[in-house]
């Protein structure tokens, strides 16, 4: 899978692809049984086909006839194992055993909701690193939202919203996403901010944060004129930061 999320059930990561569904085989393993109840043994079951069948016509809005595209809702590969709609997943875990179903789906729904103590117990299993770069990516996340608010209000529109971001990215780090993402190896649709390190979203979000300042003081109107005002707040952040390294470089000599 491209971009994964995680979910705990039993102590055990059960991972959840970008397009939402959930590996079947984690919770196998979370379940901790025998080869007999695997996801290949669940789907052969007859009970398993129909409701693969009813949850494609819950996903797609109207009943199938003939053929219908099972990877809409259930897939399966060598590589990655299975993977399934949160309707099918849940049943896979009934299968498995009754009480893991309605765990996992009250992890599902408060995962859903958007639960933050749901996040605050995973992260409760991690180190410091993944504690500290989860804190600044969420605060990055609020800034974000409170930069592409002053570009709305501002009269951004569209394609606009990229363009401003990609001023961001050029002033820091001399390339637009697009070609950020193909030096890090992500796939076109991958959250560029997923793969940066704690410093990369520091610096990011100080220079969401002057923009923002920028565009409500200043108020340009519009694509362009947000843009232009987002790389000037930019450009400082990025001279900020080489002037630093400059003179610690020299501190050294």
């Amino acid at each position: 899978m491209a971009n994964t999320t995680e979910l705990i059930l039993h102590n055990h990561k059960i991972r959840v692809g970008e397009d939402g569904f959930l590996c079947l085989n984690d919770i196998h393993r979370a379940a901790g049984l025998r080869k007999n109840r695997q996801p290949a043994q669940w789907q052969r079951l007859p009970t398993t086909n129909p409701l693969i069948i009813a949850t494609y016509e819950r996903v797609v809005g109207k009943s199938h006839k003939g053929k219908f595209r099972t990877s809409l809702v259930y897939r399966t590969s060598k590589s990655d194992g299975t993977w399934a709609h949160p309707i099918l997943a849940a049943s896979y875990a009934g299968y498995l055993k009754p009480e893991l179903e309605v765990e996992i789906n009250e992890v599902w729904l408060r995962y859903k909701s958007g639960d933050a103590t749901l996040a605050d117990e995973v992260l409760e299993r991690s180190d410091d690193a993944g504690n500290e770069w989860a804190a600044i990516r969420a605060l990055g996340r609020v800034k974000r939202r409170k930069f592409t608010g002053s570009l709305n209000d501002h009269g951004v529109t569209g394609a606009g919203f990229g363009l401003c971001t990609n001023e961001v990215y050029k002033s820091l780090f001399d390339a637009p996403a697009k070609k950020l993402k193909e030096a890090r190896g992500l796939p076109a649709k991958a959250n560029l901010r997923d793969s940066m390190e704690t410093d990369e979203l520091i610096f990011v979000m100080a220079a969401e944060t002057l923009s923002s300042e920028r565009i409500n003081e200043e108020h340009p109107q519009g694509n362009v004129p947000c843009a232009k005002a987002t790389k000037r707040s930019s450009d400082f952040i990025r001279q900020a930061i080489e002037a630093d390294r400059k003179d610690r470089q020299q501190s050294m000599i």
